[in-house]
């Protein structure tokens, strides 16, 4: 991936229709024909109600919405290596999805206590009087392994390389947290005994609470770290590179008691980041992972990410606050790092520019050398021109598209978040050679 420059776009798959099959693979056409070689995408997990892929079910499955029906099933080779690499983990998750289909609306910690306890009687009975659907479940998996790779030697076939994501945390109502509480700051009933959240800062008063559940570093230290270890392994399987969400916690988490109504009450806790990248380089070697090394950054987190030799990234929307030393300023920002215009979490860029003062406007005029008129391609191309081994642009920056576009508002539960979708026809050809040249002139086709 950072063996030149290069220039990728950021696209949820999610905003594509059939995305497994024609529609990932008409995308991947139009971004070898633009010039960009690596497409980002956010978690590829299954979703809960809200639709959020940080919050998902399983970190190991695959969405069945993201599939194409269009596509032929998977063949006998593509079964065989299906079950050789799900069999850690697909059977817990397909009792998981069933138990849940019996226990509508309960988390899994106000289950009936055999199935919360995962008593071997209790699950026999499910296998049995269920096996229907967890056959589905199983099926619908197979299928998107087979879609996954077929779409995987596609982009790779036209120079595309594919760029994921992970949260750091699981949720709590997912397959993991039942399958292997032990990893977990659990009481006896399931429920979290801490949470992750952020402590309080610019954004906001109260700090951040996420209701995540926290890991039980201890446990995963003597084991090892065989649950990271695993979960690491299986998203780079899929993927020619890994970015890695909240990568501050590798190095300290905050941890907020259950039930507390804020984030104030939390504290800093020392995680064994160090230890666990050790053991992941002495396996793998090379480590394909990107650093969100975004917010309140110390210089431990820092040294982390350097000593293992990982990217971090730059916003160019953050980096406009008056300050010379703003690391986000397009002359700020070093070669080992991927730029972005904005992320999945941010206000399109033209959105963002639109909502500025009236003096941050023309800070950010003066800086780049735009106008009004010539934003958002204004930005995307200041983003082309960093230092940066690796540029990312939000596709709806590509597009021009305003805050209607906005794929998500972090922190609250509006019905919008995470249901844009790429307009019919909005990547057309004349739009490819337009974003072609553009990656010529900054040195990264």
């Amino acid at each position: 991936m950072f063996d030149r420059r290069r220039a990728g776009v950021l696209l949820h798959l999610a905003s594509l229709e059939a995305p497994l099959g024609r529609g990932g693979r008409a995308f991947i056409d139009w971004l070898a024909a633009a010039g960009f070689s690596v497409w980002q995408f956010l978690p590829l997990a299954p979703t809960g109600a809200d639709r959020s892929p940080y919050f998902a079910r399983s970190d190991f499955a695959g969405s069945p919405a993201l599939l194409d029906p269009a596509e032929p099933p998977a063949d006998e080779a593509e079964r065989t290596a299906f079950a050789t690499a799900t069999q850690s983990w697909l059977e817990d998750y397909a009792l998981f999805e069933t138990i849940s289909a019996r226990c509508p609306g309960l988390p899994w910690w106000e289950w009936p206590a055999p199935l919360r306890a995962r008593e071997a009687g209790a699950l026999e009975r499910i296998r049995r009087e269920c096996a229907g659907a967890l056959e589905r479940i199983g099926a619908e998996q197979r299928e998107f392994f087979a879609q996954w790779s077929r779409l995987r030697r596609y982009a790779h076939a036209r120079g595309v390389r594919l760029f994921g994501d992970l949260p750091f945390y699981v949720g709590p109502m997912s397959a993991e947290t039942w399958a292997h509480p032990g990893q977990f700051q659990l009481a006896p009933d399931g429920r979290p005994a801490a949470v992750a959240g952020v402590p309080p800062d610019y954004f906001s008063a109260l700090g951040q609470v996420w209701g995540n559940p926290l890991y039980d570093w201890d446990a995963m230290q003597r084991d090892g770290f065989a649950f990271w270890r695993a979960r690491l392994g299986a998203q780079l399987e899929r993927l020619d590179v890994l970015r890695v969400d909240h990568f501050r916690a590798f190095a300290a988490h905050w941890a907020v008691p259950a039930g507390a109504a804020d984030a104030r009450g939390g504290e800093w806790r020392p995680t064994p980041g160090w230890a666990l990248f050790e053991r992941l380089r002495a396996e793998r070697g090379t480590l394909p992972i990107v650093a969100e090394d975004l917010g309140l950054i110390t210089a431990d987190v820092t040294a982390l990410r350097q000593a293992f030799e990982l990217p971090g990234m730059r916003v160019l929307q953050f980096g406009f606050d008056g300050s010379p030393d703003n690391p986000h300023l397009p002359a700020r920002i070093d070669a080992d790092c991927v730029v972005y215009t904005g992320t999945h979490d941010n206000d399109t860029t033209l959105g963002w520019y639109r909502s500025l003062d009236e003096q941050t406007r023309g800070y950010v005029d003066r800086t780049l050398g735009v106008s009004p008129a010539s934003m958002p391609e204004g930005m995307v191309r200041a983003a082309l021109a960093t230092v940066g081994a690796l540029a990312v642009i939000p596709v709806q920056d590509l597009l021009g598209l305003g805050s209607e576009a906005r794929l998500n508002i972090p922190g609250t539960q509006r019905a919008e978040n995470w249901s844009w979708h790429l307009p019919a026809g909005a990547l057309s050809a004349q739009r490819a050679a337009h974003w072609a040249a553009v990656n010529a002139a900054s040195g990264r086709v």
